[in-house]
């Protein structure tokens, strides 16, 4: 499955997105350790520094999916991540997935990565071209469904109770984007 395997570095006004690299280990260990960004995520697996250096390692070398450091433009400093995994060339579909740690946060740097990636997605990957970007989102996260839907993401159902969380239950709503969406 070659189309991810270029890792470009995208750039926009408030961020460039470029390949995660050995690199980006420690801002990595630090965002894995965020309250907000495990939380909003639903992450409950605690990851040794070991691990999370051999993730960063390796990046590059993956060909099914696309993961992108999203950075300050004039700094290079790490704000998070963005990620482009479950592809699916039978169905032509991926997921997506972003992180955006404590010192980027209500900047537009999430708006703005996810509309890059988006954009990259449908206007570069050809073979096949994708035609469906779905993500997953937790109901107590609105900032995120709020610029999942400014970019043009479509709510498509609920998966109830999908998230146990300090006691307890919360649904994870299902978004995607089309291509066509898109292109309207």
């Amino acid at each position: 499955m070659p189309t991810f395997a270029h890792k470009p570095t995208i750039r926009g006004d408030r961020v460039v997105l470029r390949p995660v690299g050995p690199q980006d280990s420690d801002a990595m260990w630090a965002d894995v350790h965020d309250d907000e960004i495990t939380h909003f995520t639903g992450t409950h697996a605690d990851f040794t520094r070991e691990q999370i250096d051999r993730w960063c390692a390796t990046r590059s070398a993956q060909t099914d999916r696309l993961d992108l450091a999203v950075t300050d433009p004039e700094t290079g400093a790490w704000l998070g991540e963005v990620v482009i995994n479950e592809w699916d060339p039978g169905n032509r579909s991926c997921s997506f997935r972003i992180a955006i740690g404590a010192n980027a946060r209500d900047r537009g740097v999430g708006s703005e990565a996810t509309r890059l990636i988006v954009d990259h997605v449908f206007d570069a990957i050809d073979d096949p071209p994708v035609n469906r970007i779905a993500l997953e989102v937790y109901d107590f996260n609105p900032r995120a469904i709020a610029v999942y839907e400014k970019v043009g993401f479509v709510r498509e159902g609920v998966l109830r109770d999908a998230l146990y969380w300090h006691g307890e239950f919360h649904d994870a709503i299902v978004m995607s984007i089309l291509r066509r969406d898109r292109d309207a």
